[in-house]
Formats: C-alpha cells, structure tokens, sequence
C-alpha cells in the first residue's frame, strides 16, 4: 500500500501543479476570490456523485474520537483561512515571490508533525526535506522575494495548511471522498460569495465551466489522492511528494504558456527527486501496541492491520473504503506515521 500512497502523492502533485499555469490564463477573466471559489467547487462537485450513491452508507463517523474536531478544523484552516490569507498576501507580491514562501508549507507541516501530531520523521526524511527545499529555493534563485507584509500573510497560509496537511492525514472518522467533498463545498461557497461581492456580483459566465473543470481534476482529485497518501504515509512525506507540484506547473508552463526551460529547473528536478528517495527510505521499527479502534480510510488486507473477512473469494490486494474495527495487538514492524501508527517512541 506504501508505494501505492507514494505514487498518490505525486499524482496528487501533477493535478494540482498542471492548475497553476490553467489558472492563469483564466484570472485575467475572474477575480482570485471567483477562481478559488470555482476551484473548491469543483472540488466537491468531484465527489458529488459519490455522495449520492453512497449516501445510504455510513461516510461520516462523528461520534469518532475528533472527527468532529478534525472536521471543522480541516475546513477551517484548509478551505477559508488558508486561500484567505494567501489571496491577501497575493495583493503586493508577484506570483513568482510567493511560490518561494509557498515552500514554508513543507516547513510549516514538518515542524508541526514533530511538535504537536507526533510523526517520527527520522534522519532520512529530514535529509528529503532539506532536499526539496534546496529544489525550491535553486528554482526560485533569480527571483526577488515579497514583500516582509506580504510574506507574513502567505507563511499563515502556509502554517494553516500545515495544520490542514496534518488534521487531513489523522481524521479517520470519514472517507477521504467526503473529506474532499465536504471541504470544497464550504471552501468554495465562501470564496465565491467574497468574490462576487467585490465584483459587485459580475462574474464572467462562459469560464465558471472552465474553473470549475480545474477545480474537480487539480483540486478534487488531486485532494483525494493527498489525502490517501498523507493517511497512509504521514502528512510530511506526503508534502515532500506534493511538492512535486511546482515542477509539474513548470512542465505545463513550458507547454501551454511556452515559457523557457533552463538548466537551473534540471538542477531542482535533481534536488527534488533525491529528496524524494530519502523521505520514503524507512528506518523507524520497534515494538509498539495499537489499542482497539473503529475508524474509516482507503486500506488493503495484505498488512499487519487489516484482516477483517470479506469471503473467501476477496483479493486481499484490493484497495476499497468502509468502516472497520480494530483489535488490540503487540507488535514490530517498520512503519511510517500512518493513522495506526501515531504513537509516542
């Protein structure tokens, strides 16, 4: 499952990274606050069929331990104030200045994993980080950085996606597809009302459809696949592989805006994939003990952890979603921060 949630995260990288230079030649037609809106939009509508077919199934736990918690604040942190204080931040800040800050999220996720989510990152992870963020500043090196104002709104936005990368990576009282879903449709509605409001509710018709398309593919999708991989790698490596998102944009530059290639982008392709290979090199293996829980997520019945039946006719390789309980066990094994492993060493 591990390297399945790998290739998620950077599938989860190319949507979401291919949305930048998409996004651009759109916003000379809407507003930020319209775009991000449509954006979240789309996010949910993504997911709106999966609702409606499983909607006599049981999606959301609330009753879980800090689903309700985690659930709001996923919302809070990830669909309003973090596009909130980005969009501030974008006011006085030219769009190649605030991808250098951007980079604060993987710091921002990182130092709030080990301080307050308990994720054992270990050396090899801290070496991809270091990695990815050399990519970042390599490919960013000629650029002149934002404003100090500008920096400190866009480094909020980053520590509330940290919180969001993390919450998003714990909650396992709801699947990922009503994560997503839940969380684009308030995220979306509230940017779309904000902008709407400061176009004095004019809004260019003929590309809501096209914000909307991005938004189900770059952010839906793509949310989808971040939360798989962050459940089941921990939301640090996860990011590191998220990251791979600002290539991607580069890549979708280069062939839809025809933007230049230069050897510095193949020196921070390099950077970036070493940084890749370390933060997924496992060394973290102990003795460790699971207390009995029930809880939701995306799992396969090939691991230590999930050996509930399904008949005897069910390919324990499948990958599938539902509610299922756990019992106690004692047990050594080499594992990521994933949602069963957040305990203490």
């Amino acid at each position: 499952m591990q390297i399945i949630a790998i290739i998620m995260g950077l599938a989860a990288g190319l949507l979401f990274g291919i949305a930048t230079p998409l996004s651009k030649l759109t916003l000379s037609h809407l507003n930020s606050f319209q775009l991000a809106g449509l954006l979240y939009l789309g996010a949910s509508i993504a997911f709106l069929p999966y609702m409606i077919i499983n909607k006599s199934k049981k999606l959301v736990l609330l009753n879980t331990k800090g689903t309700k918690k985690h659930l709001i604040g996923i919302v809070l942190f990830g669909g309003l104030l973090g596009p909130l204080f980005l969009m501030v931040g974008l006011k006085s800040a030219n769009s190649m200045s605030v991808s250098i800050w951007l980079n604060m999220e993987l710091v921002a996720t990182a130092l709030l994993g080990v301080i307050i989510f308990k994720e054992s990152l270990g050396r090899y992870t801290l070496l991809g980080i270091i990695f990815t963020l050399l990519s970042s500043i390599v490919i960013c090196s000629q650029e002149n950085s934002s404003g100090i104002i500008s920096a400190l709104f866009i480094i909020l936005a980053c520590i509330c996606w940290g919180v969001d990368n993390h919450l998003t990576a714990i909650i396992d009282g709801i699947t990922p597809q009503a994560t997503t879903f839940i969380k684009g449709l308030f995220g979306g509605t509230v940017n779309l009302m904000i902008g709407m409001f400061l176009s004095g509710n004019k809004i260019e018709i003929q590309y809501i459809g096209i914000g909307l398309l991005i938004g189900v593919f770059s952010y839906g999708i793509s949310i989808f696949l971040y939360v798989t991989s962050a459940q089941n790698l921990g939301a640090t490596r996860s990011q590191i592989l998220f990251s791979s998102s600002t290539f991607w944009g580069i890549i979708a530059a280069y062939l839809f805006l025809r933007e230049k290639f230069s050897f510095i982008t193949i020196i921070a392709f390099i950077l970036l994939f070493i940084g890749i290979i370390f933060s997924n090199k496992i060394l973290h293996k102990h003795s460790h003990f699971h207390s009995r829980m029930v809880h939701i997520h995306m799992h396969t019945h090939d691991d230590d952890h999930h050996n509930h039946s399904h008949g005897e006719n069910f390919d324990t390789h499948t990958k599938h979603s539902h509610i299922h309980e756990h019992d106690e066990i004692t047990h050594e094994h080499s594992h990521y921060p994933d949602m069963h492993h957040r305990h203490e060493h």
